[in-house]
């Protein structure tokens, strides 16, 4: 897929995120356990691709185009995501049990997190990076690809 930059992609791939948990959360709540497995084994992967697809291509990119490095909104977003990972991961041992109820709880502090993360994500980073990246993009688009 062909995106104008940064903010185009990586707020396309939050979107996708959102959609993945909404039919989750649906799956759950009607009781259809085997559609809820699937679609939280298909949630877990989405969030962990997205996330190393911002750390291994995006953030060093940015830190290098702008010289922020051990700081500013890379190393806020890494802390954040090595939070929402933690979460991930009690979030898979619910599933593991089809315990979809501590599952979704967890969740909601998850889609909090989510919420504040892409806030900054979309409103700061992404934008820097558009700025910052304009002529690396189409070579970063194709490292990208190779996370699908």
């Amino acid at each position: 897929m062909t995106t104008k930059g940064p903010s185009e992609f990586f707020t396309n791939d939050h979107r996708l995120c959102d959609r993945e948990w909404a039919e989750l959360e649906s799956a759950a709540e009607a009781g259809k356990l085997d559609e809820a497995a699937k679609c939280w084994a298909r949630v877990d992967a989405s969030m962990r691709r997205h996330y190393a697809m911002e750390e291994e291509v995006l953030f060093p990119a940015v830190e290098s185009a702008t010289g922020m490095f051990g700081g500013g909104p890379t190393a806020v977003m890494r802390s954040e995501h090595e939070q929402m990972r933690g979460l991930l991961d009690q979030m898979g041992q619910a599933a593991a049990q089809a315990d979809f109820e501590t599952l979704l709880d967890q969740g909601d502090t998850l889609l909090m997190l989510i919420q504040q993360h892409n806030v900054k994500e979309e409103g700061i980073l992404y934008p820097l990076a558009d700025q910052a990246l304009g002529a690396q993009w189409s070579e970063m688009e194709s490292k990208l690809a190779e996370f699908s």
